[in-house]
């Protein structure tokens, strides 16, 4: 069964830090590109960040660049994402999301539309 799991999200005071795990099952992490998106009540879903397959390749959005760590553990089957110098304009549902290869190219893509399976997220709130 083909599953995305995000963990670590929670209640964090401005200026704090939070590492947000997703652990996958039913695909493997040498064949797709992680993304973590975020989506804040009234606005659209965000991609902040992703990691290639190979992991050699990441890429951050304007938004979080500088506070924003991706990394992963094939082995653990394990994305991780570590947020530093969190503001209450962090706050949002994080989800991670799995893309596959289309025609054997891989796409290191923070659209939303690119990703085709879907964690059922996590909360994150920053706030004194």
């Amino acid at each position: 069964q083909l599953q995305l799991v995000e963990f670590g999200g929670g209640l964090v005071q401005p200026g704090g830090s939070l590492r947000l795990s997703c652990t996958v099952s039913g695909l493997t992490l040498d064949t797709h590109v992680i993304g973590w998106f975020r989506q804040a009540p009234g606005k659209e879903r965000e991609g902040i960040s992703c990691i290639s397959s190979s992991g050699f390749r990441t890429k951050y959005a304007d938004s979080v660049r500088g506070r924003c760590t991706i990394s992963k553990d094939n082995v653990q089957k394990t994305v991780f994402l570590q947020m530093d110098s969190l503001s209450p304009e962090d706050t949002a549902v994080y989800y991670c999301a799995a893309a596959r290869r289309e025609n054997g190219v891989e796409t290191i893509s923070l659209a939303p539309r690119r990703y085709t399976y879907w964690g059922q997220g996590t909360q994150v709130i920053v706030s004194s």
